[in-house]
């Protein structure tokens, strides 16, 4: 068995309790950051669903209010006879099928691709480039749209993608350890909310089973799920 470090072992001293509240657990989460770098805060969260039925599916997004801590590269794809001005000024990268041609060399310098319907059929041959990277647009990330403008400003405000796995479990990086206490609580808050609210319409009883929150390199940290329904 793996010896824990002296600061992942210092860190799991400070958690005496098998469930904490929120707010206890957002505290103890700034505590527990020892790491020499900025950590991500982490959301991972088990529900009592079965993704292989259809009815059983999470995938939506949220806007996170205090935002994700990242900064991310936006790319925009177009017909070159809607490519406005006001796109280049928002996004990282604006094209039209001269940046198909460099997504297809391997040229992909964005974290987000968003995309107009109509240049949907063209990217489909790079379904095998895109795909394995997270990066192909699709309606239900929000990614495929005519509503170019808003979409750039929700993707930079905070806007995030999640779906369960196979298991079931939910991952959401909700922000940094330099985050106020009060700004990861708001993120935490709005995105149980989300959950809650995409429940699917096949789940049957219990919805969550467990909610747990960590640093990138800390210890997890269980918020009680009684706490969370008030």
């Amino acid at each position: 068995m793996k010896k824990l470090s002296k600061r992942l072992q210092k860190a799991k001293n400070l958690l005496n309790k098998e469930e904490y509240s929120i707010k206890e657990a957002v505290e103890l989460l700034k505590k527990t950051a020892s790491a020499n770098f900025i950590e991500s805060t982490e959301a991972h969260v088990s529900l009592n669903i079965d993704p292989k039925y259809a009815d059983q599916q999470l995938r939506t997004t949220l806007v996170l209010p205090k935002g994700t801590g990242k900064t991310v590269r936006l790319a925009v794809l177009l017909p070159e006879e809607k490519i406005k001005p006001e796109y280049n000024e928002q996004a990282d990268i604006v094209g039209s099928n001269d940046l198909i041609e460099e997504i297809t060399k391997g040229n992909i310098d964005f974290d987000i691709l968003i995309a107009s319907p109509d240049m949907m059929p063209k990217l489909a041959k790079l379904g095998r480039v895109l795909g394995p990277k997270g990066l192909m647009p699709s309606p239900k990330s929000g990614t495929v749209t005519d509503d170019i403008s808003s979409t750039i400003d929700q993707f930079k405000k905070g806007k995030v993608e999640y779906k369960a796995d196979r298991t079931g479990i939910v991952h959401l990086s909700f922000g940094k350890t330099s985050f106020s206490n009060e700004d990861l609580l708001e993120n935490l808050v709005a995105f149980y909310q989300s959950v809650e609210q995409n429940k699917p319409s096949g789940v049957k009883g219990k919805y969550f089973k467990s909610f747990y929150i960590c640093n990138t390199m800390g210890p997890s940290i269980s918020i009680s799920l009684s706490d969370l329904k008030v």
